[in-house]
């Protein structure tokens, strides 16, 4: 390639992921950052683009388009445009994302390099959130955990339900793969006509378990089911799989507290999931303001903390 790949200051040691042991250690250091730092969240088709100066992040966008290469230079130049940046004003690029690897050149003739996807998502939820000690819950295609424990970010592992499994079913079964238009649907269906919960199969409480809490997705659905209907249960399904599996991510640790970052944190249906999930196990979900950006955030601050090699 014709620039490495991001390499950190302290390698690390512990954490599991495809029989692979990844841990990140964050050398926090303020360097003397002059111009703006643009941080790249490259994905097959979505780019996000944020610009750090001053440690302030500025107008974020997202660009969609056919390919990882047409959509980060189409986000790069638009963000460039709307912000009335000149390339002279750019310190640094700094890339991450699965579609950072369709990457081999400096981006315009631009300081350029990458930032690892786990690393990024640590740094730009924690930044965002002020928390530092948490998990942050990627939802992207699939989901992915980083246990952040101070200057500490370990991937833990995920899972494969995200917005891709969202897509999918909903392809499948309301004809649209369009997150949107499913998430409108889903505002006029009724739970109680997919979902089966403990008030259904028991007379009392179980330990733990509210009449309330889902004992089965879809397991009440029939099939003259509504739109509307399958979309909410579509959407509750996706959410409360993430949610559980965060929480028992965190089994056999103290935090409490979870970061939610990715497209699917924007969904009106998270007020709803999330809040429940915070009740039944005893914990705290976060969403950020730039939830979406977190990890085009992160990427940016690991130049700004720990510069490239």
């Amino acid at each position: 390639m014709a620039f490495p790949a991001r390499e950190h200051d302290i390698p690390t040691v512990g954490m599991r992921y495809g029989g692979r042991v990844f841990c990140f250690i964050v050398n926090i250091k303020t360097l003397n950052i002059m111009g703006i730092v643009i941080g790249i969240d490259v994905g097959i088709s979505t780019t996000k683009i944020v610009g750090i100066k001053n440690g302030k992040v500025s107008a974020p966008i997202r660009i969609t388009a056919a390919d990882p290469i047409t959509s980060l230079y189409g986000a790069f130049g638009k963000y460039l445009h709307d912000n009335e940046i000149d390339l002279k004003d750019v310190e640094q690029v700094m890339l991450t994302g699965v579609g950072a690897a369709y990457i081999d050149s400096p981006i315009y003739g631009l300081p350029t390099a990458k930032s690892q996807e786990f690393m990024a998502d640590g740094l730009g939820a924690r930044f965002e959130s002020k928390l530092d000690h948490t998990i942050v819950v990627s939802m992207g295609t699939g989901t992915s955990f980083v246990m952040c424990n101070g200057d500490e970010m370990r991937h833990i592992g995920g899972i494969g339900v995200g917005g891709g499994t969202l897509q999918g079913l909903a392809r499948i079964m309301l004809n649209t793969g369009d997150i949107k238009q499913v998430a409108t649907l889903a505002k006029q269906g009724n739970m109680r006509n997919i979902d089966l919960t403990i008030g259904d199969i028991s007379a009392q409480p179980l330990p733990g378990l509210p009449m309330d809490t889902i004992a089965s997705n879809f397991a009440r659905a029939q099939t003259d089911a509504s739109k509307e209907d399958i979309a909410a249960g579509l959407i509750r399904m996706v959410l409360q799989s993430i949610g559980s599996a965060a929480w028992l991510a965190s089994l056999g640790s103290d935090i409490r507290d979870f970061v939610l970052i990715g497209n699917l944190s924007l969904l009106p249906q998270c007020k709803e999931v999330f809040p429940a999930l915070e009740k039944l196990y005893s914990i705290r979900f976060h969403i950020p303001k730039y939830s979406q950006y977190c990890t085009a955030i992160g990427a940016a601050l690991d130049y700004t903390i720990n510069g490239t090699k």
